[in-house]
């Protein structure tokens, strides 16, 4: 619940370096391609993140995280093809829990909400297409 814009920066940019550790150094990517797209997704979400900040602009982080996590265990079922019935849909409707709860907490308007959705899946949707 950061009201103020410049407080979200520093916790931005210190998630950004410890994501870069992690790739560089916990998820090589000739061991674990999976985990480590799905961090370079999370990475380039951040850093868009962060640049809608210097523009004034209020992403919904909640939202950003749930439907990236989304998209990566729907990629992960069709890459495993583990098929996966309820899990998926129960990612679903907590995508749907969160964006009420941000909602009606009065912590985002509609609009950060579905950027906050589109800046977790679409760098998850495109990585996506390089481990698949």
């Amino acid at each position: 619940m950061i009201a103020n814009l410049e407080q979200r920066k520093i916790p931005l940019v210190f998630q950004s370096f410890l994501i870069i550790l992690i790739l560089r150094k916990i998820i090589p990517l000739e061991l674990y391609p999976e985990l480590h797209f799905f961090f370079l997704g999370a990475l380039f979400s951040i850093l868009f993140t962060l640049g809608l900040l210097y523009a004034k602009f209020k992403a919904s982080l909640h939202m950003l995280a749930i439907s990236a996590l989304t998209v990566f265990v729907f990629g992960l079922n069709i890459h495993l093809q583990i098929g996966s019935v309820y899990l998926v849909p129960f990612l679903l409707v907590m995508n749907g829990f969160v964006a009420t709860s941000r909602l009606i907490m009065k912590a985002h308007t509609p609009n950060e909400i579905i950027i906050g959705v589109l800046i977790g899946s679409i760098p998850q949707i495109a990585f996506l297409f390089l481990w698949l």
